[in-house]
């Protein structure tokens, strides 16, 4: 499966296959002495993390999310391919912002003395998540003060390090999510005095969960056409490259680095049509072009029989798109010697305490008065990030096939 990955995202061969071998010895010798927390572990970059630290034999890895059916899968998928290492391996269906999980990191504390490591990939990372004011509401919980809260707690649970999944949208954010992730970069750079932190930012991860290339396995699985934009083009990772990238952050990073792939503009940003045609044709199809997405649904039977296959392309035109992908402006620092195949942007705890306050009080001031608006959200955020370009259409992908 991670060859034909490969060849649908435009690439020949993994990204980090020489820096992980580079450090292997670092990272096994960390991973089997240390007591790991990955929060949101039950996700695509989360299980991938959880599948690179149990492969190397950790003396403590402990797995929070919300979501009981992806927390059983990944126990299945680990005792499947792994088996039993030597530590205690263990998950939990609480969430992370919750009164019961202070208790339980309280609990830990006790226990097994804390976390030497905790990461978090817990986040609301859909474009579409900016379509209402509630859901809004819960990506700004979720991606600031669920990351906020937790690293406090990862210090007071004795951790050395903090991760936290970032995203290139931070970059010049054009979206909610993305400026959500760049707010929350901010706050995590205030908590860097205190205790040490670092990131990555990274694409697309092919076939994540609730992805669009997800959501191909499940179209031919249903009988139904495929559907994708023609005209946007993006990075993308595997799943096991992020989870790759998050453990090289996580364990060889510096106070407030954010790690990111190297990637060839030319060579690697593809279209999702693009992947569309190729996904198909791995399944034996030849895929065709409808004209209306009811001609597509109309066509499955008829074209399935001959080996074909209905996709409807058209140009994206939904709130929040970013036309192209970056992973860093051009204020930032850059390292690009340390690795072969990873950029590093180096950080300085620059921060503004007083928007930040200010930010955490008109959020509790809107719950208080128990409505808020999707406007005022977007307006605060527009105060947080001055050069917040937010692209708003008044179409959301909610209105898509």
């Amino acid at each position: 499966m991670a060859d034909n990955i490969l060849h649908m995202i435009g690439r020949t061969g993994p990204l980090f296959e020489k820096d992980i071998a580079d450090n292997e010895a670092e990272l096994s010798k960390v991973i089997e002495s240390s007591r790991f927390l990955v929060i949101g572990g039950a996700g695509t970059i989360g299980s991938a993390i959880c599948r690179e630290l149990f492969a190397r034999n950790p003396k403590v890895l402990h797995v929070v999310d919300i979501s009981e059916n992806n927390m059983v899968e990944l126990v299945r998928d680990i005792r499947s391919s792994k088996g039993y290492g030597d530590g205690e391996f263990a998950t939990f269906a609480i969430d992370c912002g919750s009164d019961i999980f202070k208790v339980f990191m309280s609990e830990q504390m006790k226990r097994i003395g804390g976390y030497d490591y905790v990461f978090n990939t817990s986040a609301l990372k859909h474009v579409r998540s900016e379509k209402d004011p509630y859901t809004l509401m819960r990506m700004i919980d979720t991606n600031i003060f669920n990351t906020d809260l937790t690293m406090s707690l990862a210090k007071k649970a004795g951790a050395e390090n903090y991760f936290c999944v970032s995203t290139d949208k931070a970059a010049n954010p054009v979206n909610m999510m993305g400026a959500s992730k760049r707010i929350m970069e901010m706050f995590l750079n205030r908590r860097s005095e205190t205790m040490p932190v670092s990131t990555a930012r990274f694409a697309n991860v092919a076939f994540s969960d609730g992805s669009l290339l997800y959501g191909f396995n499940r179209r031919i699985e249903k009988g139904q056409p495929l559907s994708a934009p023609s005209d946007v083009r993006r990075y993308f990772v595997t799943p096991k490259e992020a989870g790759e990238l998050c453990l090289l952050s996580c364990l060889t990073g510096e106070n407030r680095d954010i790690y990111f792939p190297k990637l060839d503009e030319n060579l690697n940003l593809v279209t999702f049509s693009s992947i569309a045609v190729k996904y198909l044709e791995n399944l034996g199809y030849e895929a065709v072009q409808c004209s209306t997405e009811q001609e597509a649904r109309d066509r499955v039977s008829e074209l399935k029989a001959r080996h074909k296959y209905p996709v409807y392309f058209f140009e994206s035109d939904t709130t929040g798109e970013k036309d192209f992908e970056e992973f860093y402006t051009d204020e930032e620092k850059l390292d690009m010697d340390r690795f072969e195949s990873i950029g590093i942007i180096k950080s300085e705890p620059v921060y503004d305490n007083g928007k930040l306050e200010y930010f955490a009080s008109r959020i509790e001031t809107m719950r208080a008065e128990g409505g808020w608006t999707r406007s005022e959200l977007i307006d605060l955020f527009n105060e947080m990030i001055p050069n917040f370009n937010h692209k708003e259409t008044g179409k959301f992908l909610d209105g898509r096939m």
